[in-house]
């Protein structure tokens, strides 16, 4: 049965990406109109677990287009991770570089930074250790920091500490944090992301277009950072351009 709903779920979705739960569901009683909502939800289900559809958001479905968020990892950070990994191997942390952003943004910055963040108890021994290694190493710095040093300087690791459960995924054995963290903290850190806050409309959209969001995790994210409404706004806006 719900190899015969697959085979119909494609021309659902024609003339809109998303449907809501209401408007899908009323288009599959029309092609199975003996189909009780129990059924229906039991095959949407299975779909979704099969990678066929997506939803984004509550009572919200699409088309899943498979497109996760695949930045390029340098051999650099892989370095440093890997460095990381070996001398602290039971920690939790990630590692990502600024220029990840730049794919969405008109206005390309001058400068990145590459930000290991660190779970809280043990990130000043990371920072300490990556001293012994790096030079130009800074922890959580603030906006006097930044403007002082960082600034001025090219190559710059920062450590941060890491918001417990803060939503991660692994591309080539590297930890890396999802599409959906990164854009919320960029609502919050508007020092190291300074260069991305003339564009936060744009680099939203741009997302959107290029790549598979999950806005639950997103907005679930965002609740921990007490950030939610911040979110729901610049997806709003987005979604209406």
């Amino acid at each position: 049965m719900a190899e015969t709903l697959e085979k119909h779920i494609s021309r659902y979705f024609k003339e809109s990406g998303k449907l809501s739960k209401q408007k899908l569901v009323g288009s599959i009683k029309k092609d199975f109109p003996t189909w009780s909502d129990n059924t229906i939800n039991m095959y949407l289900s299975k779909l979704k677990k099969e990678g066929i559809i997506n939803a984004p958001s509550r009572g919200i479905y699409e088309l899943d287009s498979n497109t996760p968020f695949q930045p390029n990892i340098s051999q650099g950070l892989k370095r440093i991770f890997n460095k990381v990994k070996r001398e602290f191997p039971y920690i939790t942390f990630c590692i990502w570089d600024t220029v990840w952003l730049n794919d969405f943004m008109r206005h390309q910055p001058f400068k990145h930074y590459v930000v290991i963040e660190v779970e809280k108890d043990a990130s000043e021994s990371v920072f300490t250790f990556l001293t012994e290694i790096n030079k130009n190493v800074f922890f959580n710095p603030n906006e006097e920091i930044f403007d002082r040093y960082i600034h001025n300087l090219d190559e710059v690791l920062i450590v941060k500490n890491m918001v417990s459960e803060s939503p991660l995924i692994e591309k080539d054995k590297i930890s890396i944090p999802t599409i959906e963290k990164l854009l919320v903290d960029m609502l919050i850190d508007t020092t190291l992301f300074s260069a991305q806050q003339n564009e936060k409309k744009f680099i939203m959209r741009s997302v959107m277009d290029k790549y598979t969001l999950n806005e639950l995790k997103m907005r679930r994210y965002a609740v921990r950072r007490n950030r939610e409404r911040e979110i729901d706004e610049l997806i709003n806006i987005s979604l209406a351009n």
